[in-house]
């Protein structure tokens, strides 16, 4: 199985075992030195203290001192209704460029398939791009 599959099945397992019924979603990443590590968003009573799904196992990775490599986060509406793939937000992009801009991640898209973009590609304008050299007089 290659390895984007295998991360789509790995989160689609914790999305299935720890949320049985009801919406559900969980991510899955993949370290330099093969590790699949997985995570799903704590429940809060305050919105605006919530944590995107994939945060958790950024920090074991960090934890861990490896380097993502690949990133996938599911989820669904329901027990019922289709699984889809969430393009990392614009701030698990910036989480994920500490890894630099090769990482790949899972991408939504029309026809919801398991499909991984670098990141890089999502944002080829991206601040990190220009080198800035601050000079004295």
């Amino acid at each position: 199985m290659n390895i984007e599959l295998d991360l789509y099945h790995q989160a689609l397992s914790l999305l299935k075992q720890r949320y049985p019924d009801g919406w559900g979603g969980a991510a899955a990443i993949r370290t330099e030195t093969g590790k699949i590590l997985t995570s799903v968003a704590p429940e809060v009573n305050n919105n605006a203290l919530a944590l995107c799904i994939e945060v958790g196992a950024f920090l074991e990775t960090y934890k861990l001192n490896e380097s993502v490599t690949h990133c996938i986060c599911v989820v669904r509406d329901n027990e019922c209704s289709e699984i889809r793939i969430l393009t990392p937000c614009g701030i698990c992009q910036e989480r994920l460029r500490y890894w630099g801009a090769e990482v790949k991640v899972g991408v939504t898209n029309p026809e919801n398939e398991i499909l991984f973009k670098k990141l890089y590609e999502l944002q080829p304008y991206h601040w990190s791009g220009i080198a800035c050299e601050k000079k004295y007089e």
